[in-house]
């Protein structure tokens, strides 16, 4: 179809996940015209759907290192809790203790943990030793923890659901069941985009990757219309499964979120909490095959037998869980920017890349958005408006 013959919109948001609708809220916000286009039947079914919906502090992250995760954490942090009370939308500041198991963990890593913190703009960590852990969680077992009073949780189906009211009631349309096919960019001077579906071509003059864990196959669409000399440098996702399991046959001992000291590629086996006051714990981390590039073919299956290994971290700080007392929940998917197998340099930050770092007018491309994803949503789309001005 001819570029004149499509439908031409000023921005297309590709993915109906929680970062997408918060920049497609944040540009509908700004006077922008904004189709959201999404390959599901309904909204947030990816990566959005199948996490531990924790609104967290914006705790682990070094700026020298991650500096996106640092910053866009804490202010998204802020920014949820505000719209969440605005609009209704069940949230509780459970709060969060990390737990140390052994003296070292107590007088080394909490402190580098909390110094941390301070780095990123968190100041309201408090440093307790094993009784007042005891006197606020009996069944938990520890050298001592941090308190993390303004980690939370979010019903994150009810946060999207306004994230999308609100970009409709500004003009945002939304276009479900529609697969991305290709993407052309147009013009000598890159400054026009066609988007090609099963159904339909669209044009844009602005068009925002927020695809999740498909946001890859979307960045190659791009960049293989044009010269290979503007694609950046990290293109590829790949893929890290995390599985859950929720206690079954106990009761949820726990008041506040229960976490580790972290652990190399994620943040331990801990425990959190649901709305209804149940527990599950997870996710831990499955490198999935360097090979596999298309999310489609992974299977979210949860193999009961994973459980074992959960069995022995969780009873570092809660001793009391039973033999059996962790049955299959679900699992989720992230998009990573490294992997093992691989030899890339850096990719443990977001990747929110604007015209200036690809050459192409009018693309945000968004890779990796996995962990906080969730609780920075809408400081990643601040981040994208200002990327377009």
């Amino acid at each position: 179809m001819s570029l004149s013959a499509a439908h031409h919109v000023e921005a297309i948001v590709i993915g109906a996940g929680v970062v997408g609708l918060a920049a497609a809220r944040c540009l509908a916000l700004a006077g922008r015209e904004v189709i959201i286009v999404e390959k599901e039947a309904s909204i947030g079914s990816g990566t959005s759907s199948r996490n531990s919906e924790v609104i967290h502090a914006g705790i682990y992250y070094p700026p020298a290192i991650c500096p996106l995760k640092a910053r866009l954490c804490v202010r998204g942090k802020e920014l949820l809790y505000r719209h969440c009370a605005d609009h209704y939308i069940d949230f509780k500041r459970l709060g969060k203790l990390i737990v140390a198991s052994n003296t070292k963990q107590r007088d080394i890593d909490l402190h580098l943990i909390r110094r941390q913190a301070e780095a990123n703009g968190v100041t309201d960590l408090r440093t307790l030793s094993a009784t007042d852990v005891k006197a606020m969680e009996p069944d938990v077992v520890c050298k001592g923890a941090l308190l993390s009073p303004s980690t939370g949780i979010v019903d994150s189906h009810s946060f999207m659901v306004s994230l999308l009211g609100d970009s409709e009631a500004n003009g945002a349309m939304l276009a479900l069941s529609s697969t991305v096919r290709d993407i052309e960019v147009l013009g000598e001077e890159k400054r026009k985009l066609l988007i090609k579906m099963e159904d339909m071509t669209l044009s844009c003059r602005y068009l925002i990757n927020c695809a999740g864990l498909y946001a890859g196959m979307v960045s190659s669409m791009v960049f293989g219309s044009v010269a290979k000399s503007s694609a950046p440098s990290n293109q590829r996702q790949f893929f890290a499964k995390g599985n859950y399991y929720k206690l079954e046959g106990q009761k949820n001992p726990f008041q506040h979120l229960i976490y580790p000291v972290p652990v190399e590629g994620g943040l331990g086996v801990h425990a959190t909490i649901d709305f209804g006051g149940s527990a599950r714990f997870g996710p831990d981390v499955e490198w999935l095959d360097e090979t596999v590039a298309d999310p489609d073919d992974v299977s979210f299956y949860v193999d009961p037998r994973r459980a074992d290994s959960f069995y022995a971290e969780v009873r570092k700080y809660w001793p009391d869980l039973r033999d059996g007392g962790l049955v299959p929940d679900y699992s989720g998917l992230r998009p990573k920017l490294s992997h093992p197998s691989v030899e890339v340099r850096g990719g443990v930050d977001f990747a929110i890349e604007g015209p200036k770092d690809h050459g192409i007018d009018g693309f945000v491309n968004l890779l990796g958005i996995e962990s906080p994803g969730l609780t920075s949503s809408m400081a990643i789309a601040e981040e994208v408006v200002c990327l377009l001005d």
